[in-house]
């Protein structure tokens, strides 16, 4: 059995794969590194962070034109779910009183 070097194998992938197949690889991949951080310890900022990315990679997927109407359907779907997991997830905004500054020890 013969390798090829490491440069050769990834100059021939990198010609034979499409814009498609590389948002379907990276998002997988964010996918998995999602769940494994989901269990550390600062698992709310860097989950937080990984899901919008790959809410934005299947927004991505979704909106392809090559690519067929299941997978763009499913990308989109999901796309969503992901979108409300980022909503639910986000801190709730800090209600600033409209002259705070003003007040002594808010400086």
């Amino acid at each position: 059995m013969t390798y090829e070097p490491l440069t050769q194998a990834t100059a021939s992938t990198e010609r034979s794969s499409t814009q498609p197949d590389l948002l379907v690889s990276a998002v997988l991949h964010l996918m998995s590194h999602y769940s494994v951080n989901a269990n550390a310890a600062d698992k709310d900022q860097a989950c937080l962070k990984l899901a919008a990315v790959i809410e934005r990679h299947l927004k991505a997927l979704s909106e392809l034109p090559d690519l067929a109407p299941v997978v763009k359907a499913t990308c989109q779907q999901l796309s969503e779910q992901w979108a409300g997991l980022i909503d639910q997830r986000l801190p709730p905004p800090s209600k600033l009183k409209r002259f705070s500054w003003l007040t002594p020890g808010n400086a």
